[in-house]
């Protein structure tokens, strides 16, 4: 049995993890008789794997093969949900109990086609960081910001983006973030030294300081585990609970293992404001053992038809958590209210190593509440992003309850260290809590609706 076979068998049982309720199900059961694997097993792999199982793509093998999936199936419904129907999974079991037959040529479908790597096709436009970065051989992460200039000398409203790192071997991560100019008037451009100098004198009154080329919390910053219970939900950066950061940088894209490319939906539109910077924030892992150099690029698609509606993308995050050493389930809280009516089209929690669970709530001002993502088994391997296949219609005034629950002991496989308490922190030896949300709101009353990155670093 060749390695192709021998692996999409090691999808299978996979895959019976993520199961599809019933009622959600195509109970047709397929005989064996009839079973081929060009025939009714590649289409299945085809369209549920073959964006990121192919060449130069971040899953681990090329055979088109399995995504996971962590949300709780009975809680919501997703689009972008590549778990194997009951009907699948047993056409796949039915060609492996029949002997793996290959069949007919003529019913192997054509493979799905890519467009130079890019998921979103070929891009209209492509930016890259101003300069190639290296990266020394040895040493703790480093989280390294770029400023590129596109130059727009108008508004430009996106449709489509993509960010791609130059170097998969050391891109832990990749966030584009869109910085307007200030007033009207072109946004000046940082140098390395300016941006650093700016994050000093932020330090000198928040909870955050600056660790060689990572930002973390303060060991001594007051703790709030219950972050709805300050004025900010969690997200301020003073040690008063309060504050925000008044940078008013938005979220154009990003890239981390497992996360879809950015595709929102017919006459949805991200805007990027006449002249513009596009900031990258690069964290970087030293994990190749040796000296690598980087130069990471986003590609977007510029809308061609009507435009209705505006994408936000706002974090609801909690910065003062303290995880104590040793304790399995320790809960964290964000909130956040919404000034405005929103439309919800996707979420997606982010935690890092010790993240075991993720609830997003949303309490409406009628008092009734819905759970609209839950993540009971999250997995830091693969940043899911979570597409409704509905969009929610949330009000104004609503808010949202972000519950993470976390595993610091030592039963998690994962914990670098169960012997020490947790802060927020960029490096993955520390940990995050975020909500990110992603709604719509009218293009026409959407002047205002910019989600700001949080006090210090984002990473989504």
């Amino acid at each position: 049995m060749n390695k192709a076979r021998v692996a999409i068998i090691f999808c299978l049982a996979i895959a019976s993890l993520f199961l599809l309720p019933a009622s959600q199900a195509d109970t047709t059961k397929p005989s064996s008789k009839q079973v081929t694997f060009n025939k009714d097993v590649a289409p299945i792999f085809f369209k549920n794997c073959a964006e990121c199982h192919r060449a130069g793509e971040a899953a681990p093998f090329s055979v088109m093969s399995y995504t996971p999936w962590h949300a709780d199936p009975h809680v919501q419904e997703f689009k972008n949900n590549r778990s194997l129907t009951p009907a699948e999974i047993d056409a796949i079991t039915a060609w492996v109990d029949g002997g793996s037959q290959e069949g007919d040529p003529k019913d192997l479908p054509p493979p799905p086609k890519f467009e130079d790597g890019w998921n979103i096709g070929k891009p209209d436009m492509v930016i890259t960081m101003p300069e190639e970065f290296t990266l020394e051989a040895s040493g703790p992460d480093e989280i390294q910001y770029f400023e590129a200039d596109p130059g727009f000398k108008e508004d430009k409203y996106v449709m489509m983006a993509e960010a791609r790192p130059g170097n998969r071997r050391i891109v832990h991560h990749l966030i584009a973030f869109i910085r307007p100019p200030k007033e009207g008037k072109p946004a000046p451009k940082l140098t390395p030294e300016e941006i650093k100098k700016m994050r000093e004198e932020f330090e000198r009154d928040s909870v955050f300081y600056q660790d060689g080329t990572l930002t973390k919390v303060k060991m001594d910053a007051p703790v709030y585990d219950d972050g709805c219970s300050l004025p900010s939900g969690g997200s301020g950066f003073k040690r008063d609970g309060g504050g925000r950061d008044d940078n008013q940088q938005s979220l154009l894209v990003g890239f981390a293992p497992g996360m879809p490319v950015a595709k929102w939906g017919e006459g949805m539109v991200k805007k990027i404001p006449a002249g513009s910077k596009i900031v990258f924030q690069m964290h970087y892992s030293k994990a190749a053992g040796s000296v690598q150099k980087d130069r990471s690029m986003v590609g977007l698609v510029f809308a061609k038809g009507p435009m209705e509606k505006m994408v936000v993308t706002h974090p609801v995050s909690n910065n003062y958590f303290k995880i104590p050493a040793g304790v399995e389930n320790h809960r964290v809280t964000a909130c956040w209210t919404t000034e405005q009516d929103v439309t919800l089209i996707n979420s997606m929690p982010h935690m890092h190593l010790r993240g075991k669970a993720m609830e997003i709530k949303v309490v409406f001002p009628d008092g009734k509440s819905e759970i609209v993502l839950n993540v009971p088994r999250y997995d830091f391997g693969w940043q899911t992003v979570y597409y409704y296949k509905k969009p929610i219609a949330i009000p104004k005034g609503s808010k949202f309850v972000v519950t993470a629950t976390y595993d610091n002991s030592a039963k998690n496989k994962f914990n670098p260290n169960p012997n020490v308490d947790i802060r927020w922190g960029d490096p993955t030896y520390e940990d995050m809590m975020i909500g990110w949300l992603e709604y719509v709101v009218d293009l026409k009353s959407a002047k205002n609706a910019t989600a700001h990155s949080g006090g210090g670093s984002s990473e989504k």
